[in-house]
């Protein structure tokens, strides 16, 4: 298969998505990203070292699209939740690279400057120093941790409906909140959970 005249990381990223949202992270492969580019497999190599160095530029990827300038709303907890939010749908936009979101996050160009921006967003609240740093991990920990349950345990999976037929018997408190966590959207969890973690961060 000839070379395309001009292979762009973008387009590159572009085509590791496709693979991704078509066929899930395990397919994710030099051979399927070179053959969605109709080139040869050893043709990609010249572009991209490895599937490690794919995987990061699908992360690029998602990033980029996030809008990362600080929201304009004048509470920063609704600024903080903004933030938040973009990186959430952006996620659901591909829900199967979430592992890759999580691995490469830091190596980011697009999440360095979305980790700026909310920096910026707790300086203004008054967050300074280590308490800064306690409240930038403490909110990307429930960003990651919503990630990760929507991605391998969602409320709407198998798992909550099985635990939902326990035994109210031996199991009274799970079975009950398992049934409640079925009325529950991915949005409605996620709104929920912030506003606690919000509620406890005072500058």
């Amino acid at each position: 298969m000839p070379r395309p005249r001009s292979l762009t990381p973008t387009a590159i990223a572009a085509a590791a998505l496709a693979v991704i949202d078509r066929d899930g992270l395990p397919a994710l492969t030099m051979r399927a990203v070179a053959k969605e580019l109709h080139m040869a497999t050893m043709a990609l190599y010249r572009y991209v070292l490895d599937r490690d160095g794919l995987e990061a530029l699908v992360v690029d990827e998602i990033f980029q699209a996030i809008d990362a300038s600080p929201p304009p709303e004048p509470d920063w907890r609704d600024r903080t939740a903004a933030l938040l939010a973009r990186v959430r749908d952006a996620a659901a936009a591909h829900p199967d690279a979430v592992p890759l979101l999580l691995r490469h996050r830091q190596s980011s160009v697009g999440s360095l400057a979305w980790i700026e921006a909310m920096l910026a967003v707790l300086t203004d609240a008054g967050f300074t120093g280590r308490d800064r740093v306690i409240a930038q991990r403490t909110l990307i920990g429930f960003l990651l941790g919503f990630l990760q349950n929507a991605h391998y345990a969602s409320l709407a999976g198998t798992g909550t409906a099985a635990m939902a037929d326990l035994s109210p018997d031996d199991y009274p408190y799970l079975a009950r909140t398992a049934i409640d966590a079925q009325t529950l959207s991915a949005a409605d969890e996620f709104r929920g959970g912030l506003e606690i973690v919000l509620r406890g961060l005072v500058p």
